[in-house]
């Protein structure tokens, strides 16, 4: 899947794990990604959107909710 939404832009962020005794390994936070399709116009669309801009989509009311 690709590595942002095409909505928010919201990617991949950097950080650290830290165990307990404080020492720091690098990891990565991923966005969760999914695929959606939309009918716009007629046509298809297929979408990358982060879960948190689908739902913000289906509060607006863009999205069916039973979808």
């Amino acid at each position: 899947m690709a590595s942002k939404c095409d909505l928010t832009g919201k990617g991949k962020q950097f950080g650290h794990n830290v165990s307990f005794s404080l020492r720091r390994t690098k990891r990565v936070f991923k966005p969760n990604l999914q695929k959606k399709t939309f009918v716009v116009n007629g046509q298809k669309v297929t979408m990358t959107l982060s879960t948190q801009a689908i739902r913000t989509l289906k509060k607006k009311g863009v999205l069916n909710p039973s979808k």
